[in-house]
C-alpha cells in the first residue's frame, strides 16, 4: 500500500515524513498508538514504524509499550513541553516520591553514553547535593543509567558498557542482578557520602522508557529505610507506567 499524502502537493521527502510524525506525537493530548499516528500523517503503518524506529533511536520520540510520546530531544528544545510529555506526566509522581521519602527524586532517560537527567524534585534539606539536571550520567557510576541498561535485553546492553575499568569490575554481573531484582542501588561509587536507588519504567519487556531515582545521604539508606525507599520507588514506577500507557480519558481522571 503506497503512502497516502495528507494534502495535495509535491511528494513528501523522508525528512517531511519524520517531521510529520514528530509534530503529530507532540500535539497529541496523550501518548498515541502507531496505527493512529500513521493515519493522522497519511503514512502506511509499516513506513511510519520504520521512521519511528529512527526517531526513537535519536531521542526525538519515546516509545512506551505500543504508544509514543515526545522524546528528550524535543524536551530540550522547548521549555514549554507538550501536555503529554514525559516530564509533565512524571512530575506529580516525582513530587509524591520525594515527599514520601524525604529524598531527592529525579527522572532519567537513556541516551548514548548513559542516562540523561531531565527533571528533579529536591527538598530544601538536600540543597547541598547537586541535582545534576541536564547531565549525562555514565552507567558504571550511577544507579539511574544502571537500571535503564539492565532493563534492556542482554544483547542490547553492550553498547552502553564501554571499555572495562582498570579495577576489573565486572558490571555484567551487576546488570544481571539489577535485571533480576528490578532495582539498582549505588552507594559511594560517585560520591562516598551520597547514595541512590533507581528503578526503570518498562511498559514493554526490553524497552525502558525512563527511570525514577531516589537520591540522598548514604547514611540514610541503611536497613529498614532502604527497604522503605525501594517500596515507594516500586509504587512510583508502577504509577508512571500506568500514566504512560493509559488512554486519554483515563490519563485525565
Amino acid at each position: 500500500m503506497p503512502d497516502t499524502p495528507v494534502a495535495a502537493g509535491p511528494p513528501r521527502s523522508a525528512v517531511d515524513k519524520a517531521l510529520d510524525l514528530v509534530e503529530a506525537v507532540s500535539r497529541a493530548p496523550h501518548p498515541v498508538r502507531l496505527t493512529d499516528l500513521a493515519a493522522e500523517v497519511g503514512l502506511h503503518r509499516a513506513t511510519a514504524y520504520r521512521i519511528l524506529l529512527d526517531l526513537v533511536r535519536r531521542g526525538w520520540v519515546l516509545r512506551a509499550g505500543d504508544r509514543y510520546l515526545p522524546g528528550a530531544a524535543v524536551l530540550r528544545m522547548s521549555a514549554a513541553a507538550a501536555g503529554n510529555s514525559l516530564t509533565t506526566l512524571a512530575r506529580p509522581v516525582l513530587e509524591r516520591l520525594s515527599a514520601a521519602t524525604a529524598m531527592m527524586a529525579n527522572l532519567q532517560v537513556l541516551e548514548e553514553g548513559g542516562g540523561r537527567v531531565v527533571d528533579v524534585v529536591r527538598p530544601e534539606r538536600l540543597a547541598m547535593i547537586s541535582h545534576l539536571r541536564g547531565e549525562l550520567l555514565p552507567v558504571r557510576r550511577f544507579a539511574g543509567p544502571l537500571a535503564l541498561v539492565a532493563a534492556l535485553e542482554p544483547e542490547a546492553r553492550v553498547r552502553w558498557l564501554g571499555a572495562a575499568p582498570e579495577d576489573g569490575t565486572d558490571i555484567t554481573r551487576e546488570l544481571a542482578e539489577v535485571a533480576r531484582t528490578g532495582v539498582a542501588v549505588e552507594r559511594g561509587r560517585n560520591d562516598r557520602l551520597v547514595a541512590s536507588v533507581s528503578r526503570a519504567v518498562v511498559p514493554a519487556p526490553g524497552a525502558p522508557v525512563c527511570a525514577l531515582t531516589v537520591v540522598g545521604p548514604d547514611i540514610e539508606f541503611d536497613g529498614p529505610k532502604l527497604a522503605f525507599v525501594e517500596r515507594e520507588l516500586r509504587a512510583a514506577t508502577d504509577e508512571l507506567t500506568a500514566a504512560l500507557t493509559a488512554d486519554g480519558a483515563e490519563a485525565r481522571q
